[in-house]
């Protein structure tokens, strides 16, 4: 899961000629999900959000609107000129995370401070950026899986060079 984290003065987003969403000074949060993306993922991400050192003190911290807008377009990969967006997830599991999210973050920070866009929709995002700043965050999650799967690998790897090893030692 991957996040785009931008400190506004203001965001808002429309779709077509209506407003769903508007935030004043605050975060604008776009958020991706890629397929093997879970509910630690979502933990994580909120964790980090909501720990991001992007506030100046605690009171400042509570008083920010988060706007997040879902964008499967941040799991891309370049085919020489075009974008291939088969690492993003499937749309219906996609919204059920994103939706887990949202929640997540309502629990954790402040319910009426969060807003979302329209999911699934084509949304024009009007993002007035503050600084400007802007960070990415990523979940490790699936690094972390990779990781021990190597390691796993190389162990097991090892571990039949030491009864090779053994046997040689037998004869």
């Amino acid at each position: 899961m991957k996040v785009i984290v931008q400190s506004v003065t203001t965001a808002k987003v429309r779709v077509g000629d209506n407003l769903i969403s508007s935030i004043g000074r605050g975060l604008c949060v776009l958020v991706g999900m890629t397929h093997s993306d879970t509910e630690r993922d979502v933990d994580y991400l909120v964790r980090k959000l909501l720990a991001l050192r992007l506030f100046e003190d605690t009171q400042g911290k509570r008083n920010l609107e988060i706007l997040c807008v879902s964008q499967f377009t941040l799991y891309h990969r370049l085919k020489g000129n075009k974008p291939d967006f088969h690492l993003a997830m499937q749309a219906d599991a996609a919204q059920k995370l994103y939706n887990r999210f949202l929640k997540r973050l309502q629990n954790e920070y402040n319910v009426h401070k969060i807003k979302d866009g329209k999911f699934g929709a084509y949304m024009q995002v009007y993002i007035q950026n503050d600084g400007p700043v802007t960070v990415e965050l990523e979940s490790p999650i699936e690094d972390v899986k990779a990781e021990r799967q190597a390691q796993s690998k190389l162990e097991d790897a090892n571990e039949g060079k030491d009864d090779h090893c053994l046997n040689e030692v037998e004869k």
